[in-house]
């Protein structure tokens, strides 16, 4: 058989060089495929078995009545006073229905991210639970929000927190994007707890007091307890007084027939002390055997009546305009009654 030509052998080295190339390139593909799977079963696998779960508070201490903080959280309308969304999306809009406080209260709102919350339920200065509905580019989310209030020493403990579960592709979004779910959280609590404080102190420092003149008493029953303390100590004394009196009525299911208030029997500004009574007014006389809780009764009487609205340390300023009243007005006091305040809430707010 006669050999090949020059030509013919450069022709089949040639085709098996390019046949080596095309194999080679080949594997390699098959081989960066593969590393490819490699790394996204890897990244699933990763990315799947991160916690999914999750439930992050914050809380913080608020130098103000319970009652107060839980009202600004149990309002909807004023989350727009105090939330920290808003310098993240100015283009926010808000939207209200008709009930916007207590169970079933709801709002909702449109911005770079749309979304609606629906309180679920409230119990009374204690807890807020609530559904928070998020719609994102991955779908709508569902979290649920919880409040708790908690009286401590200097203040009411206020927590804020959220808890729910991240999908799959949240669980990627964060990974591959670098977005700090935990620490947006933490910082977005942060911030709507520190304005929480800054609207409750703001309207602590607001009031206003009116002097209404003489006006008419209808005096009645009441049940009563009575405690000598020094002028600086009222406060703390007060309201476990007016807890034990609160109880009473509760334990043997008796009507309130108005709101409670204090009488001062004797005030000794020489001395600095004072002998009060806490008190809540009731339809009928009381025979009380037992107890340091015990049923009193106050005649009819005419008084000069002054409103106090805001905070209860602003009373000295009340009482005095109420004097200045007196003075100006040439009225003599009556040194057989007694001075005494009616409150519409909790004296503490």
């Amino acid at each position: 058989m006669p050999s090949p030509c020059p030509l013919e052998l450069f022709k089949i080295n040639y085709l098996s060089k390019e046949i080596s190339k095309k194999y080679y390139g080949m594997k390699l593909l098959k081989y960066l495929i593969f590393l490819i799977l490699i790394v996204l079963i890897g990244g699933a696998v990763y990315i799947g078995t991160k916690e999914g779960n999750y439930d992050l508070s914050e809380s913080k201490i608020i130098n103000a009545p319970k009652p107060m903080i839980f009202d600004k959280v149990n309002e909807l309308r004023s989350w727009e006073e105090w939330g920290p969304w808003q310098k993240e999306d100015s283009t926010m809009v808000f939207s209200y229905p008709e009930k916007t406080k207590g169970e079933g209260a709801s709002y909702s709102w449109t911005g770079m991210m749309d979304g609606s919350v629906k309180t679920t339920s409230v119990t009374p200065n204690e807890e807020i639970l609530q559904d928070l509905t998020l719609i994102t580019p991955g779908g709508e989310r569902n979290p649920k929000v919880y409040w708790n209030f908690e009286e401590v020493e200097g203040g009411t403990k206020v927590t804020w927190g959220i808890k729910g579960e991240h999908t799959f592709m949240d669980k990627a979004y964060y990974a591959f994007s670098g977005m700090d779910f935990d620490g947006d959280m933490k910082k977005m609590h942060v911030e709507g707890l520190k304005g929480i404080e800054n609207v409750v102190i703001e309207d602590m420092n607001k009031y206003s007091i009116t002097v209404e003149g003489i006006k008419e008493h209808g005096g009645g029953y009441y049940v009563y307890t009575t405690a000598a303390t020094n002028l600086g100590e009222i406060g703390a004394k007060m309201g476990p007084m007016m807890g034990k009196v609160s109880d009473f009525i509760q334990q043997y299911k008796i009507t309130m027939a108005g709101m409670p208030f204090t009488i001062y029997n004797e005030w000794d500004e020489v001395n600095g002390t004072v002998i009060f009574s806490t008190a809540i007014p009731i339809n009928e006389r009381l025979i009380i055997t037992q107890g340091d809780v015990l049923c009193g009764y106050m005649e009819p009487l005419t008084a000069v009546k002054t409103i106090l609205m805001g905070n209860y340390t602003n009373l000295a300023e009340a009482y005095q305009k109420a004097q200045e009243y007196v003075t100006l007005n040439n009225l003599v006091p009556d040194p057989g009654k007694r001075m005494f305040e009616v409150y519409s809430n909790d004296p503490g707010i």
